[in-house]
């Protein structure tokens, strides 16, 4: 028989939607324990009671050692008034607020044995020797206070275990083996009994404990009234007493079985889970759903029984705990059943829509197709076709287990389970049968028949591995092969009639077929193939569905639609729209009504069309299947109006709709503000406590990050949106995120604002925490008194400042004034000095002009006076005497003479020189300096060159050719070093 195995080992931050749950019913119950069809639900707010199933098991969250951080066995559970939840761990005090988990450790690290909360901000622990409370100091950090010293010195020290703890009103009752302190009025009252104490239980208003070897009192005004008949239940020890309705109490023992006790007498209570809870050793027991026990037990798991003591679940290590040893139960609001084992935490949503099933053994393989027919339920797996018992209503034996057997002969690949018309029909690798019972009889050997559909009342349509098949109905109402389609042969995997008798065929891999059939439907007469040329997105995973009696076609883009008149496909942008991010859904399941399954990859959705121009989809419910069904080869059938058969990896799921509806409708707790810290520099905790408003910051700390959590213990997909009232403009987006960071808060009173939303449906109430940044340093009243004084002290420094100023000013001004005349005075001497030196200049200008002049002047002179002398010498050799006849040489030497001293005389050089030393000072000076080899008639030469005059002229001043002139010309640029295209009298002149 194969097991029931569990669906996750989830971790607590990762938030998965909240799941349905699964029907069953049972028979009439025996009239002899009619009386307990009631049981009253004492101390459990709850907003619905759905049935507990006794199909597969519900889900179970598992909070291990490694998550939480604490030691391996949790002895006691318990919750407070804001939904944080307790457990007495063997490493301290462990809390859980839905996101966080915190250990407070006992004083000298004692195991917590036993915790309650009071519902007024203390929460009780007991352990070794000590007992007190647990409440929020000043910085909102939980702090342990003792209580012992409160016990009378005779009863001093305390050696042993406080095992429980109950709560009054006005007292708090501690109980270990050998003492039960109760507190009250800030008194500790001690009683003791001449045997040790076992547990004492709280029912109502009455208190009952067990003495060893002694049997069942009763205490009343701090005083033991024993039970009469108590001895008949053994002495294996009283570990639950659970109250009944009629002042009637459900007693459990550890290995007796069950008892009622009436008040009068107690009588053992014969039912189904005896035998169970005797072998198994009954540990601890709370109600459930107003209906329901569960029982913990120390070697195997939790057993729930009914009121009938009918075993309708168990659950243990095999099917999703973490630990077979239950130390203790608790069940909270939201009927979550929290079970503290001997190595971790586990939550059991006994109340969930969704129940599972899964052979993590392998025995039957991967499962592709699901169904229940005829009291059984088929498995169509990749090994073979699998059958079990499936019985709807309760009966007397332990909840419903299965044992899958393989149908013989249906050994391989299972495509499809298909109910036609009463008939149960499976799509084989090898096939197609029929399947009856715990038999199948083949229809046909043509393979793969992937899907069957419905063509007319008497017809069906299968696509195959090679193509089109038709069966027909007999007359004893059984399918038979009647022909396969010829023309045809490509691999159908989705089959869809259109209204007009078309058949669209999915190809299995590329593209999308239309053909149409003839009259008697065994040829296809029409074979179109499309892909992407006609409007698809592209070739490749196209599949074809009919959806409200219309025919869409899903691809990775989107849905499509086709249109006969432009014989084209286009987007169907108006279901698209809708549908969200499931638009690229690859298949579309049948529901209910104008109900619709999506499947998206691995994701599921359920639609609502029944609303004309309205679609609702919900997803949110089902995220915890997303990734565990066959991809491309999704099933999902429906029992029932509400219950449904989902196939999954290695097994199934039962759904229950309505369930899922019902818990829709939960009021949803207030978020709790958990933690503010300092991130400025280094993180720093300021407060863990979000309940307090008079929180101060620092201005140097106002730099904070803030921790949120919701209370609500269901995988369901949970999102924030926060608000920061004098810092924020509006409301943050939705979002998963716990925590939030504001930086550089500006002094000044915040209200910071948070909430929730549970599925995108129910919205927490508004949690408000207010704060206020304090003023810097340099902004308070102490400052703002420095800053006074320092303004007056400011003010009279600055008319002191003022008045020398003002002194220093005028000083400044008269010495400006002075210096300003003096400025003018020099000024105007200046101008005048300047004045003097421009007339200077100016008569230095006529000077030299004049001395120019004389000098032009006196060379013109020389130059005439050479040329009269050269002339008169030309003349002397045409002169005649009397006689006519020429002068004789001796006379015209002498006069020749004469003439060339005139024209070599030194002293028109010296006159010139001189004249023109006056008028060129230096001129010689600087030449001979820069050029020491030039000679005298160098000189002259440079002279009359720097005077700007004529070859001729300067011929007639050195008494030379006009040849020679070139000749010295060229001789001077090569001692002066001049280039070629350097001008000499330019150079002259420059100098």
């Amino acid at each position: 028989m194969c097991l029931i195995f569990r669906l996750f080992n989830f971790k607590p931050y990762f938030r998965r939607d909240t799941i349905s749950c699964v029907f069953v019913f049972y028979k009439p119950m025996r009239k002899a324990i009619l009386i307990f069809a009631y049981i009253l639900f004492i101390n459990i707010g709850y907003t619905y009671a759905a049935d507990i199933k006794s199909i597969g098991v519900p889900y179970v969250q598992n909070y291990t050692k490694a998550l939480y951080q604490s030691g391996n066995q949790n002895w006691s559970v318990t919750r407070d008034e804001h939904g944080i939840m307790y457990f007495g761990n063997s490493g301290g005090l462990l809390t859980f607020d839905g996101k966080y988990w915190q250990s407070y450790p006992m004083p000298n690290g004692l195991i917590v044995r036993s915790v309650a909360a009071d519902g007024n901000g203390k929460v009780y622990s007991g352990g070794f020797g000590e007992f007190g409370y647990w409440e929020n100091n000043k910085m909102g950090v939980l702090k342990y206070h003792s209580l012992t010293q409160l016990v009378p010195k005779q009863y001093q020290p305390i050696n042993e275990e406080v095992w429980k703890i109950y709560i009054d009103k006005d007292q708090i009752t501690f109980q270990s083996f050998g003492s039960i302190y109760i507190f009250r009025q800030g008194k500790i009252n001690v009683v003791k009994g001449p045997n040790p104490f076992l547990f004492l239980f709280k029912t109502g208003k009455r208190y009952f404990v067990e003495q060893v070897n002694k049997g069942l009192f009763e205490l009343k005004n701090n005083k033991l009234e024993y039970i009469n008949g108590s001895d008949k239940m053994g002495n294996s020890g009283v570990l639950s007493i659970l109250p009944l309705p009629n002042n009637r109490f459900l007693i459990g023992t550890a290995r007796n079985g069950l008892f009622i006790y009436d008040d009068k007498q107690i009588k053992e209570w014969g039912n189904q889970a005896n035998d169970f809870l005797k072998t198994y050793q009954l540990n601890n027991g709370v109600l459930l759903l107003g209906k329901y026990i569960a029982y913990g037990t120390i070697l195997n798991g939790v057993i729930i029984i009914d009121t009938a003591g009918n075993v309708v679940q168990h659950i243990n290590k095999s099917s999703g705990l973490q630990n077979n040893t239950v130390l203790s139960l608790f069940i909270d609001t939201e009927q979550n059943l929290w079970a503290g084992l001997d190595n971790g935490i586990d939550r059991i949503e006994v109340n969930s829509p969704l129940y599972f099933y899964f052979d993590k053994s392998g025995r039957f393989g991967t499962v592709y197709s699901s169904i229940i027919f005829n009291n059984k339920i088929y498995l169509g797996t990749n090994q073979g076709l699998f059958y079990s018992d499936w019985i709807e209503n309760g009966s007397k034996r332990l909840f419903q287990s299965f044992d899958f057997q393989l149908i013989p002969g249906s050994q391989g690949q299972v495509w499809e389970l298909s109910l036609q018309d009463g008939r149960l029909l499976c799509g084989h690798n090898s096939g197609t049968f029929q399947v009856n019972g715990s038999n199948i009889s083949k229809i046909t050997g043509i393979s793969g028949g992937w899907t069957i559909k419905k063509l007319n009342a008497n017809q069906l349509i299968q696509g195959t591995y090679t193509g089109l098949i038709i069966y027909r109905k007999d007359s004893a109402g059984n399918w038979i092969f009647d022909h396969k389609v010829d023309g045809f042969g490509e691999p159908s995997r989705y089959v869809e009639q259109d209204n007009k008798g078309q058949i669209w065929v999915s190809h299995a891999y590329k593209g999308i077929y239309r053909v149409t059939l003839g009259a008697d439907l065994k040829k296809a007469t029409s074979i179109r193939y499309y892909d992407k040329r006609y409007g698809l997105p592209g070739s490749y995973n196209i599949n074809v569905f009919n959806l409200d009696n219309r025919i869409v076609f899903s691809s990775d883009s989107g849905f499509y639609v086709y249109d006969d008149i432009s014989d084209r496909f286009s987007k169907y942008q108006q279901l698209n729209k809708k549908l969200g991010t499931f638009a690229s859904s690859n298949k579309i399941i049948p529901a209910l009504g104008k109900k619709y399954w999506f499947i998206n990859h691995g994701r599921v959705a359920l639609a609502d069309l029944s609303t004309p121009g309205k679609l609702s989809i919900d997803s949110n419910r089902f995220n915890i299947l997303d990734g565990r069904m066959v991809q491309d080869y999704e099933n999902i059938s429906r029992i029932n109006s509400s219950i449904y058969l989902i196939s999954v990896d290695d097994g199934f799921v039962i759904l229950n709709d309505e369930d899922a509806l019902q818990q829709n409708q939960t009021k949803l707790p207030k978020v709790l503000v958990r933690r503010i810290e300092n991130i400025t520099d280094r993180i720093t905790p300021i407060t863990d406590n979000g309940d307090q408003n008079d929180i101060e910051i620092p201005y140097s700390q106002n730099n904070i990050r803030i921790s949120y959590s919701l209370p609500f213990y269901r995988q369901e997909k949970v999102r924030f949106q926060y608000y920061l009232d004098g810092y924020s403009k509006q409301w943050s987006d939705w979002g998963t995120q716990t925590q939030k960071e504001f930086t550089n808060l500006n002094q000044g009173t915040y209200s910071f604002k948070v909430r929730a939303k549970v599925n995108e449906e129910n919205i927490s109430p508004v949690t408000t925490l207010s704060f206020t940044v304090l003023a810097p340093w340099y902004a308070g009243k102490i400052a703002v008194l420095c800053y006074m004084l320092l303004i007056v002290l400011a003010y009279i420094l600055a008319r002191r400042y003022y008045q020398l100023k003002l002194k220093r000013h005028q000083h400044h001004i008269h010495e400006k004034l002075q210096k300003e005349k003096e400025e003018f005075l020099k000024q105007e001497a200046i101008i005048n000095e300047q004045q003097i030196v421009k007339i200077k200049n100016e008569q230095l200008q006529a000077d030299l002009a004049s001395k120019s002049r004389e000098l032009a002047n006196s060379a013109m002179n020389i130059v005439y006076k050479n040329e009269l002398l050269q002339k008169i010498s030309d003349e002397m050799s045409h002169l005649k005497d009397s006689s006519g006849k020429q002068l004789a040489d001796e006379q015209l030497r002498r006069i020749q003479k004469v003439i060339d001293e005139g024209m070599n005389d030194e002293r028109d050089w010296n006159i010139f020189e001189s004249s023109f030393n006056e008028a060129h000072e230096n001129f010689f000076k600087k030449l001979k300096s820069d050029h020491p080899d030039l000679v005298p008639n160098d000189l002259k030469l440079c002279a009359y060159l720097r005077m700007n005059m004529s070859s001729k002229e300067m011929a007639s001043l050195l008494n030379i050719s006009l040849r020679g002139v070139e000749i010295r010309r060229y001789r001077l640029r090569k001692k002066l070093n001049l280039g070629h295209d350097k001008n000499l009298t330019e150079f002259l002149i420059e100098l």
